[in-house]
């Protein structure tokens, strides 16, 4: 059966972070995408993308999707910050994976999902400085890497590998040659001769 993502974009996400997820769901494990966003409105990227909705963040379903990814962006410390509250809800109760990355795993820390799982963000302070009721800093992983605990995957902004690598392993699309593929963006990290 081929696995769905459903990404939600918000007006002024952050190109860089689910760009290597989609294309690598897409074209390496022929799995299927969709861009979700608030109220089904078309949205523009940090980097000047415009992306036509395939349908409101609001309304994912789990029996539509294996896994709801909610990119990045500049919204999430705005006053506009969507409420995905109950879709999140949705996928949780369902036992499927919920991922987010940079300032998005502030919306996750609103809603208390990293009170009780081990996660990253982007730095140990952001989530105690913006979240008020945010009760996981124990749980917090200061770390680059992507974290993925009790069915909810976290990344700073700066690990769109590592963060593409758990969510595609998360639903079933893990395997050596994928994550050979993946490693293969994260190589410029290491030293020149080594």
């Amino acid at each position: 059966m081929t696995k769905r993502l459903a990404i939600v974009l918000t007006e002024g996400y952050a190109d860089w972070e689910c760009g290597l997820l989609m294309a690598s769901a897409r074209h390496v494990c022929a799995a299927r995408t969709a861009a979700l966003t608030p109220g089904g409105r078309d949205v523009t990227s940090l980097g000047g993308v415009s992306i036509k909705s395939s349908g409101a963040a609001e309304d994912a379903q789990p029996a539509d999707f294996d896994v709801l990814v909610l990119c990045g962006g500049t919204i999430w410390q705005s006053d506009d910050v969507p409420d995905l509250s109950a879709a999140v809800a949705r996928f949780v109760a369902a036992g499927k994976p919920v991922a987010g990355i940079c300032d998005a795993t502030l919306a996750l820390g609103r809603m208390g999902l990293l009170d009780t799982r081990a996660h990253t963000g982007n730095h140990p302070s952001e989530l105690r400085d913006l979240v008020p009721d945010y009760r996981g800093a124990a749980l917090y992983r200061d770390q680059p890497q992507a974290v993925r605990g009790g069915g909810v995957i976290t990344a700073s902004g700066a690990a769109p590998v590592s963060f593409a690598r758990e969510i595609l392993d998360a639903i079933g699309l893990g395997s050596p040659e994928l994550f050979d593929y993946l490693d293969m963006y994260g190589n410029e990290h290491r030293k020149a001769g080594g």
